[in-house]
């Protein structure tokens, strides 16, 4: 017989240092206040702390009805519906975040109850600490390298007009139609190789003057055409940690990469929570999934 499902769930939103949130030093400024106020996973419930030996839990009780195994695959299915709770879930870590070092915890993190919280916790403490050190006055920065996919800006070079003229006379029905065609077809894929390699090359150029001013860098997978839109593919999806106080030095390097390479958009985010950098490889400035 199945045993029948406890009315209510903990999510778990991240993780802080024990004391970070509740200790002496921030009691003047009430940092509690912060937390109970945000809505949260929107259930009413007050988004609280959790004690767990050094560590500290940012949780909230929720209804199992709604945030069961079922009933959330069914929820995070819906587009909007994942969107809506991937801002909330932020908004509780950027204002935890904004009070103390933060390791946050992946969207919809959930425990059976108070003692599961501690359990796990004290399951990976030394990941936890680890991470903690690492990130403690630091913050993550996104860098997303583009290279244009339509034609390079300025006159014709020799071959494209070449090329146009001998396509001109195959739809004429001109002698030697067919190779004017494929002529014209290996021409424009021979310049499209050439503008994504000149591309890849920029965005290398970009990381390693980046990966310079940071503690830790991570490449994570570049978003397709679906979010990227036709007119432009995605070559450089990276994240870095840097130590807080070098966000001119970021910018300024930046707007100088931007005058040099002509050939790519450079767009930077942030500050973040270390989204990027909160597992066991923080340290080693790998290759994220």
């Amino acid at each position: 017989m199945t045993p029948p499902e406890p009315p209510a769930l903990v999510y778990a939103f991240a993780v802080c240092r024990g004391g970070d949130l509740t200790g002496t030093a921030l009691d003047a400024l009430d940092p509690l206040a912060k937390l109970p106020g945000l809505p949260g996973a929107g259930t009413g419930a007050p988004v609280r702390t959790l004690a767990a030996g050094p560590l500290t839990a940012v949780v909230q009780d929720v209804p199992a009805a709604g945030f069961g195994e079922a009933a959330l695959r069914q929820r995070l299915a819906d587009r909007d519906e994942l969107e809506r709770c991937a801002r909330a879930h932020h908004a509780v870590i950027t204002a935890a975040a904004a009070l103390a070092p933060t390791v946050p915890l992946p969207l919809a993190t959930l425990y059976l109850d108070d003692g599961r919280v501690r359990e796990a916790l004290g399951e990976r403490q030394t990941s936890f600490l680890s991470a903690l050190d690492r990130i403690a006055g630091r913050a993550e920065w996104g860098v997303k390298v583009y290279a244009p996919t339509g034609p390079p800006p300025g006159p014709k070079t020799a071959s494209e007009a070449a090329s146009e003229t001998s396509s001109e006379t195959a739809s004429a029905g001109g002698p030697g139609s067919g190779r004017a065609y494929l002529d014209r077809v290996r021409t424009r894929q021979r310049n499209r190789e050439q503008r994504h390699t000149l591309a890849l090359r920029a965005a290398e150029r970009v990381d390693t003057v980046v990966r310079g001013l940071a503690v830790a860098a991570r490449r994570l997978r570049p978003h397709g055409a679906e979010v990227t839109g036709a007119h432009r593919t995605h070559v450089l999806n990276a994240a870095y940690l840097l130590d807080l106080g070098r966000e001119r030095e970021l910018h300024a390097a930046l707007a100088s990469l931007r005058r040099d390479e002509t050939d790519v958009q450079i767009e930077l985010s942030g500050p973040w929570a270390p989204y990027s950098f909160a597992d066991g490889g923080i340290a080693d400035g790998g290759t994220a999934p």
